[in-house]
């Protein structure tokens, strides 16, 4: 591909190299570049790499894989859809590789689902190229809405029962969404009881981002609360994310019970990802 500079062709080999901070490089083999096109906002691609299956790849960094997406996507997803006790209208911001909405999708009592995506060919991409992820979503009750999720955000008041932020790391147009007047308008939008939650980076490589963003969530929203999983892909494999509720204790064992089928996330899952190791705890002061 002529037109980036993260793919090469060595030794009749293609190579995928995604840098992070400047700091680490990570590299995949590839197989093939199934999609590869510049929107208005940033480089989309969809690649097979020779372990992760297909990839999606925004500016050169990966965002979700055939392989291990769906733990993220459970995650992102599950964990906040049972701590509420009757979600009925659920706003994802980002999340155009619709793996998030296309688990949704899995509640019968979830209604609506308002997917707002700034980048219309993230989702074409995705829907096209990487089934393992979006499952070529086409549930009645998602509404693909294309704009900018900070504006969509700021009209709303009262109207979501659960707000899902599936960003992409905090640069070029995710950035801020990771700033204090952003979720302040998530809580304007959420219902008296209602609940969001947001990826929060690595605990390792992106202390300062994670503080950051439970700071500001601690700041808004009576109960908050930060768990984990690993994701593979992703820079240093643990990876975090932050709850902040506007009415009900944020209490995985007294969380709803839902028969969901998955291949991550379970009720062991639920209780546990809440339990943090030590470093974790001393830097967010828990």
């Amino acid at each position: 591909m002529k037109d980036v500079n993260w793919i090469e062709n060595k030794d009749g080999s293609l190579w995928l190299t995604e840098d992070d901070r400047g700091n680490l490089q990570i590299r995949y083999r590839l197989k093939d570049i199934l999609f590869s096109e510049q929107s208005p906002f940033q480089h989309v691609a969809i690649v097979d790499t020779a372990d992760f299956g297909r990839t999606l790849v925004l500016d050169g960094v990966v965002q979700t894989t055939a392989i291990d997406g769906h733990i993220y996507n459970e995650m992102i997803t599950h964990v906040p859809i049972h701590l509420h006790p009757n979600p009925k209208k659920v706003l994802i911001i980002g999340g155009g590789d619709c793996g998030a909405a296309r688990e949704l999708t899995k509640y019968e009592g979830i209604e609506q689902i308002d997917m707002v995506e700034i980048d219309e060919l993230v989702v074409k991409a995705c829907k096209t190229h990487l089934p393992e992820v979006s499952g070529n979503l086409s549930d009645p009750r998602v509404h693909f809405i294309f704009d900018d999720g900070v504006k969509f955000v700021k009209e709303k008041e009262n109207e979501y029962d659960c707000i899902i932020v599936d960003s992409s790391d905090p640069v070029g147009p995710a950035e801020v969404l990771f700033e204090y007047d952003f979720y302040a308008s998530l809580k304007r939008a959420l219902k008296e009881d209602g609940l969001m939650v947001c990826q929060s980076q690595s605990p390792i490589f992106h202390q300062s981002i994670l503080k950051q963003t439970v700071t500001h969530i601690r700041n808004l929203f009576p109960d908050s609360k930060t768990y984990t999983a690993v994701v593979p892909t992703y820079p240093g494999g643990l990876w975090s994310f932050t709850i902040g509720s506007k009415k009900y204790p944020i209490d995985p064992k007294a969380a709803r019970k839902e028969n969901v089928k998955t291949k991550y996330f379970n009720r062991k899952i639920l209780e546990s990802c809440f339990i943090l190791p030590e470093f974790m705890k001393e830097l967010l002061n828990e």
